[in-house]
């Protein structure tokens, strides 16, 4: 039976990559001399790509589909197979690779950890996490295989993922320090962001032999502590806005919070009657710094009261003011008509 085999090996004749699995890159096609000695055609199909290897460097790449005759075709580094194969020393190395020259579509991408950076408009560290998909071919077999494949006799698509992963977080940062996008411009910056960590990600890879293409973001989220900070801005611009809804300074906003919020934290009616009385203090000194503004703009005595009534019942509606101090200013108002 070993003879037979010997003799079927002897007797082959064609050197060709045979159904590869769709989740191959790069597959090698003997380590057997005879075999490759006694070859007289080689079969490249569509989509293929074929590398003949001596003794552990590139010699030569055929990327031309079809069927081409080793025997007579003009293939230099042929020539010096069979010169050194005639009576096949195991020494001398001879390998053949097939690799895929078809475009790898849908590739999914996320980042590991999140991306690190500086906030540039509010000026506070960012953490983001991203993820998509991109599409990838080999461009460069020589560099693929020498950088990249070294001795393996196979490569995957999982193997090219990993170090897609590896390699991805470092042009992501680059691209979003030099861009200055702030974490709210994130979202609807997408496709430029894209386009822009799509080609410093090509630059990197080429070297490595691929070509990145067709890479997207799907979707982009922040780590908890940044989450925290924006949440953090949100309430404060919403709080800015309802003082500036109602006429009244930021600062005196909050002035009015801190008095209420010490009414609710002091023991008994005592300290409750202190904090309302300090709360319609301020409401008084609020009213009338909102009189001396508009006094260059004043009207007659009946309109100006109307004024002051409106913005009282407008603080009163946004709760700024309680229910007592709204009735007890607006007795005062009507007082003065």
């Amino acid at each position: 039976m070993a003879l037979f085999d010997g003799i079927k090996r002897q007797l082959r004749s064609v050197i060709e990559w045979k159904n590869p699995s769709q989740h191959i890159l790069l597959s090698q096609w003997t380590e057997n001399g005879d075999e490759i000695k006694n070859a007289s055609k080689l079969i490249i199909g569509p989509g293929q790509g074929c590398i003949f290897v001596y003794e552990g460097k590139v010699q030569s790449i055929i990327e031309k589909e079809g069927l081409i005759d080793l025997k007579t075709a003009n293939i230099p580094f042929w020539t010096t197979i069979k010169k050194f194969m005639q009576f096949f020393d195991s020494e001398h190395k001879v390998g053949i690779y097939f690799y895929k020259k078809n475009k790898i579509l849908d590739q999914k991408w996320g980042t590991t950890s999140a991306i690190k950076y500086d906030d540039p408009k509010y000026s506070f560290p960012v953490g983001l996490k991203a993820y998509g998909n991109y599409s990838y071919c080999i461009y460069d077999p020589k560099e693929f295989f020498i950088n990249i494949v070294g001795g393996r006799a196979e490569f995957y698509i999982d193997d090219f993922r990993s170090i897609m992963s590896a390699r991805i977080i470092h042009p992501i940062t680059d691209y979003l320090a030099e861009s200055k996008f702030s974490y709210a411009e994130i979202d609807a910056n997408r496709e430029e962001i894209a386009q822009g960590i799509s080609i410093k990600l090509s630059i990197a890879f080429r070297k490595l032999g691929f070509d990145i293409t067709d890479f997207r973001i799907e979707g982009t989220d922040f780590d908890q502590e940044t989450l925290k900070r924006i949440n953090r801005i949100a309430d404060l611009t919403a709080e800015a806005q309802a003082a500036k809804a109602v006429g009244l300074d930021y600062a005196k906003l909050q002035q009015l919070e801190a008095l209420r919020e010490a009414a609710k934290n002091e023991g008994g009616g005592a300290g409750l009657g202190m904090g309302m009385g300090a709360g319609i203090g301020l409401g008084q000194s609020m009213a009338q710094t909102i009189t001396e503004q508009q006094a260059p703009h004043s009207s007659p005595t009946s309109n100006d009261s109307i004024a002051k009534l409106t913005q009282l019942k407008s603080m009163f509606e946004a709760e700024l003011i309680s229910e007592q101090e709204y009735a007890t200013k607006k007795q005062h108002i009507l007082e003065q008509m």
